[in-house]
């Protein structure tokens, strides 16, 4: 009886989430890794290339 009742419920748990909002879901969540992502590298680049020619305090 347990086990119907877990099967049950994954099965309401399906049909209440559409496929749309899972994959909306997904594509918000990769978005925003990508913009943090992309952000930091530029970061990185623009850190870099200030060390490089001399935004830094050489002693």
């Amino acid at each position: 009886m347990k086990a119907f009742l877990t099967y049950m419920f994954i099965f309401f748990v399906a049909i209440g989430l559409t496929s749309c909002e899972i994959v909306g879901g997904i594509f918000k969540g990769g978005m925003w890794t990508g913009v943090i992502l992309v952000v930091a590298v530029i970061a990185i680049v623009i850190w870099a290339l200030s060390r490089v020619f001399g935004g830094g305090n050489r002693s």
